[in-house]
This record gives C-alpha cells, structure tokens and sequence, in this order.
C-alpha cells in the first residue's frame, strides 16, 4: 500500500463539525501511528530538500505539527503564522476571510528577511483563505513564496485558485 492510500485509510471523517453540513477531515489519527508518520515526513523531506528554500512557515495549529519537523530536516528556520494575540514580540498581522466567518493571523516582524524563499505548510487546503493570507505576511517582510505543502487538499472547493498568484508549486498528499 502506498503513501497515499495509508493516509487516506487512516484519515478520520467527523461529519457536522466545525458546523453542521461540514465534513472535517481530522488528521490527528496519523498523529496515532509513528511509523505513518515518519513515512510522511521522510516523503516531505525527500521532495523538498533541492528545492532551495530558506525557512518554512506553519499556519497554527495544525501546520506546525508537520511543518516544523520538517524544517529541521532540511535545516532551515520554522516561521510560526499564528492565531491574533498569540505572539509576545512585534508582529504584523493580516485578516481574511473564511468560509464560515473571518480571522486575523499574525507572524512577527524579523521572521522573515528580505528575499527570503519561504514553503507555507499547513495540514489542509479548503478554500485557501489562511494560506493566502500567511502569503501575504509573507511578502509584507519581504520574503517570496517558494510554494505551499498540505498533507490534504478538498479540491472541490477550489482552494488553489486563490494561492496560484502567490505560488504554481502547490503539493498536497490527499485530495478530495
């Protein structure tokens, strides 16, 4: 059985939540299997390490839980995109829009340099809302978007439309 097929098989469906007509894709039973685990970092680590990227920046929560493994096995800076009022030091901040409402996020200010080529990593792509809005934190430092990593993807929502003028290198392991 395959990466894919393993992550798919073990993915949770948790219908009704965050609301009611919402299927929540839960990843936290891969978080249940070590060895699954391992497996998906070792194939994030395995496609990234020549793609000559400078730090890699999660999106809170989910994102960090992948995101800043792998950063250290590519040896580069995590950038933590957090919820607002969540950082201690100067931060700069950026509010989108959701799917079910709207949200602040926020990233301090010296977390990325000037030219910087930053991977946004978060656990699933919806409709794209959060991973635009971290790029543009992003590129408010200074930085450039090397591209997007989610371990999901709900293609029918058509979340890559919004991220595709930040970055064409848009990966995700499951789709839907």
């Amino acid at each position: 059985m395959d990466l894919i097929e393993k992550l798919k098989g073990t993915i949770r469906d948790v219908p009704d939540f965050p609301k009611e007509g919402i299927i929540f894709k839960d990843i936290s039973t891969i978080m249940l299997d070590p060895s699954l685990s391992a497996q998906v970092l070792d194939h994030l680590a395995n496609f990234y390490k020549n793609q000559q990227l400078d730090a890699i920046a999660g999106i809170e929560s989910r994102g960090f839980l992948f995101g800043y493994p792998l950063a250290i096995r590519l040896g580069i800076p995590f950038v933590l995109i957090r919820k607002e009022g969540k950082l201690p030091y100067k931060k700069i901040s950026h509010a989108y829009q959701l799917e079910y409402g709207s949200a602040v996020i926020e990233m301090h200010t010296d977390a990325v340099t000037q030219g910087q080529n930053v991977l946004i990593h978060d656990d699933l792509l919806a409709t794209g809302g959060s991973a635009a809005a971290a790029a543009e934190l992003i590129q408010k430092c200074g930085g450039n978007i090397a591209g997007f990593s989610f371990l999901v993807s709900l293609d029918f929502l058509k979340g890559d439309e919004k991220l595709k003028p930040f970055s064409d290198n848009i990966v995700n392991l499951v789709r839907y």
